[in-house]
């Protein structure tokens, strides 16, 4: 492992089923198991905006990304944030875009060890110790083999969740008396809840529900991890072939999301929604059935983790670190210091759990989505256009940034859909997509005033001819 490219992209070298493996491993984590099905279980219909937004983000994928694998391969980025600076030559735009990118994916990670514990508090285990055994398991497989360690357990997660949601799918609906029961039983739950919630969406949440399908789907596609596990791809086509064939596992989600009202038709009884999967598993099925579950619930917790820890070093490394070092580190050096980075976000990760309340990484995570959303402007509008300057830019993304936490918090850090005032009327929408919008109109106005005045738009060194094709 003697380069960056090598530990953290595992040289660039993997086919399709490998990359639709590790994207898959990568997008749809422990967490997702979890949280998914405990939206529907606590919320109801509004949950199920997690299908619709994996649904528009493939096209996405099929459009924006093979043109960013061209562009990266033919210089040798490994990160987004590298195709920034290469892009508009503005070093700060590029440590914005490479510290929002750390930020969101330090509580992701987090909410990957949330997820094995609640595993482990579903089994009745006691105390820090089993935590603390799986980030031993997780810094030793990626410390030495870096992105080949997550894409080959990738594999063995993604064939155990198909089994346990497939089997949960199956044969709990058939012990409860088909799925019409299970909806009829899940309605009147939920009509307990307070707030009371339904399995149909109300016309007060359309555009919530909208939004957060649409605000999420832009953002699934710029997560580090992601750049990470894309850039790894032996080619382009490998790229579009994932985009063709990752839908699949949009049908895997919304199997996964059904386990909420099936809980809840089940009568479990959970104080917190997210312990409603488990505790269905060990009720539902003879305890080595149960086993196995949580066990592809823990693995799938592990490949995400892996991946993400790995995005963050590659990201400190060359973007934060690489950005102001004075002496350029050698591509071992590279490597070494992404190796003791890594571990260092994998044990901040397991701290953040151990020492502050659950509820803090899921606030955090809210927040996650929402800033990685301020990217896209310099990502994926810069793969198609060089018109924008990068001061402006900047200033944009900081307005973004500004706007959609400030929103999240003025709500106490408990939900991300805000009631945006606008022209005497009230619009609840995702607050990433009001942000994202002020992002834009704030770049696009600065960029006119700039160009007025004659400030340079920085120096564009990618190569015109990676765009084409």
């Amino acid at each position: 492992m003697g380069s960056l490219e090598e530990w953290g992209l595992a040289g660039r070298s993997f086919g399709t089923w490998i990359t639709w493996f590790l994207i898959g491993g990568d997008l749809y984590t422990a967490y997702t198991v979890i949280a998914v099905p405990a939206a529907l279980y606590g919320a109801g219909a509004m949950g199920f905006f997690a299908l619709p937004y994996a649904v528009l983000a493939y096209p996405y994928m099929m459009m924006v990304l093979p043109r960013m694998w061209n562009v990266c391969h033919r210089h040798g980025y490994v990160t987004f944030a590298d195709f920034v600076g290469g892009r508009y030559g503005n070093r700060w735009l590029t440590v914005a875009i490479a510290l929002t990118g750390v930020l969101a994916l330090m509580p992701y990670i987090a909410l990957q060890l949330v997820g094995i514990r609640v595993v482990i508090a579903a089994l009745g285990i006691g105390g820090e110790w089993p935590l603390w055994a799986a980030f031993v398991v997780l810094a030793a497989y990626t410390y030495s083999s870096g992105l080949r360690a997550p894409a080959v357990i990738a594999i063995v997660k993604d064939v155990m969740l198909y089994l346990m949601v497939i089997a949960a799918l199956v044969i709990l609906p058939l012990r409860l008396g088909g799925y019409a029961r299970v909806f009829r039983l899940a309605n009147e739950a939920l009509a307990t809840h307070l707030p009371a919630a339904t399995i149909m969406l109300k016309p007060a949440q359309f555009l919530g529900y909208s939004t957060l399908a649409v605000g999420s789907s832009i953002a699934l596609m710029l997560y580090p991890h992601t750049a990470t596990a894309v850039l790894s791809a032996g080619s382009a086509k490998v790229v579009r072939r994932n985009a063709a064939m990752l839908p699949a596992y949009s049908f895997l989600l919304g199997l996964i999301a059904l386990l909420g009202y099936v809980a809840l038709a089940s009568g479990i009884n959970a104080k917190n929604p997210n312990e409603a999967v488990p505790l269905l598993f060990l009720s539902g099925f003879p305890e080595w059935f149960g086993g196995f579950c949580l066990a592809a619930i823990g693995v799938g917790a592990l490949v995400p983790a892996a991946i993400m820890s790995i995005a963050a070093s590659n990201l400190f490394t060359r973007n934060l670190y690489g950005a102001f070092a004075r002496t350029k580190l050698t591509p071992k050096g590279e490597s070494e210091m992404a190796k003791v980075v890594s571990l260092l976000v994998k044990f901040g990760a397991l701290v953040f759990v151990l020492k502050l309340p659950a509820t803090y990484a899921i606030e955090m995570q809210l927040l996650g989505g929402i800033w990685i959303c301020q990217m896209s402007p310099s990502i994926v509008l810069g793969l198609f256009t060089r018109w924008f300057n990068p001061w402006a830019l900047l200033v944009g993304w900081a307005v973004g940034m500004y706007t959609g936490t400030g929103m999240v918090w003025a709500m106490g850090m408990k939900g991300s859909v805000y009631p945006v005032h606008l022209f005497g009327g009230v619009y609840a929408m995702y607050a990433a997509v009001p942000a994202l919008v002020l992002n834009l109109a704030v770049a696009a106005g600065l960029t006119l005033v700039l160009r007025g005045f004659g400030v340079g738009r920085g120096v564009d060194t990618t190569d015109a001819a990676a765009y084409v094709g």
